[in-house]
């Protein structure tokens, strides 16, 4: 058979996997829709941030269901989760795992490592800045490399993997900034607000009755994976290319948009760059498109930028807002 002759078979197999991918995710979507209400918005950049394979940061006040939304995509999503209160007594080998020396039956002494709960496919961070800063920072090798390092030795996590964390804000008591370093790991900070007048008359009706609508499994962790490498697979415009590019290095103090530039005191680098471009062709896939738009980087210009940059001491006396800057940006760059 010449290469002729199997070229049109394989791209009908690349047309039916994305096919059943999106199947997939939007069978997904519609599971999770079932169980959080009024919060669609939050659910589709959460979602977008797991089928671009990143990482999340849900930041609002308690009693939001951020809680809920996480063991929903748990479940969904078929990964096998676990969850870890933060505390400021917290310390790394309470998330790591730790080494304990036993003795076997021959006398012999050894040291053997017991697994601490971030070795599972998705690991939510319940109020993370809760912790110290020391302890935050445990999860800085595994967000980025997927592994941690005990003793000396590499330990490889789960595939995939996947931090969810919750945060409240800072103005509340008992609360650590998360460094900048483990912000930057986080491809998105999704702001939970409170839910509009009819979304919140639903939840009254469906959660105080005597059954309560449970989550149910519509992925596996295999069909995720999956779906994460179509993703990466989606082609990209270049107009898109040049959307992203012109939109993260004019928020930087170095070079960037005058007008915008002189209330940062710091910018996005090249990770938000390349979480801009999976986040926008995830959110394609998720919305039943096989490539984005410029209107997808439009719309999560906002989650994925806005805790990579900082305000200076001026801006902040005069009330600029990072969100406020972003908008300004995405009006004047994209349109």
């Amino acid at each position: 058979m010449s290469l002729a002759d199997t070229a049109p078979a394989a791209g009908d197999a690349a047309i039916r996997d994305a096919e059943a991918a999106l199947e997939r995710v939007a069978a997904a979507r519609n599971a999770i829709g079932a169980v959080i209400f009024g919060q669609e918005k939050v659910v589709e950049e959460t979602f977008v941030t797991l089928l671009s394979g990143g990482h999340g940061l849900l930041v609002g006040v308690p009693g939001l269901a951020k809680t809920k939304l996480v063991e929903t995509l748990g479940v969904v999503l078929g990964l096998a989760s676990r969850r870890v209160q933060f505390t400021p007594d917290l310390m790394p080998a309470d998330i790591l795992g730790s080494e304990v020396l036993e003795e076997g039956a021959d006398r012999r002494r050894a040291f053997r490592f017991i697994k601490g709960p971030i070795f599972a496919q998705l690991l939510m961070a319940d109020e993370i800045n809760r912790a110290s800063p020391r302890t935050q920072s445990a999860l800085l090798q595994a967000m980025q490399e997927y592994h941690v390092t005990i003793a000396g030795e590499r330990h490889d996590l789960p595939h995939p993997f996947h931090v969810l964390a919750t945060q409240n804000p800072l103005e509340q008591e008992g609360t650590y900034p998360l460094p900048e370093a483990q912000l930057d790991r986080f491809l998105m900070q999704i702001d939970v607000a409170y839910p509009d007048r009819a979304a919140e008359k639903r939840i009254l009706i469906e959660t105080t009755g005597e059954r309560e609508t449970k989550p149910q499994q519509a992925m596996t962790a295999d069909e995720l994976v999956a779906a994460q490498r179509l993703v990466r697979r989606l082609p990209v415009g270049e107009t898109v290319v040049e959307a992203i590019l012109d939109l993260v290095r004019a928020a930087r103090p170095d070079g960037g948009d005058p007008e915008i530039v002189k209330h940062v005191a710091w910018g996005p680098g090249p990770r938000a760059a390349q979480s801009l471009m999976l986040a926008t062709r995830a959110r394609a896939l998720a919305e039943g498109r096989l490539s984005p738009s410029k209107d997808d980087v439009a719309a999560l210009a906002e989650p994925v930028l806005k805790h990579r940059m900082a305000l200076t001491f001026a801006a902040r006396a005069e009330g600029e807002t990072i969100a406020g800057l972003v908008a300004k940006l995405v009006g004047k760059r994209i349109g």
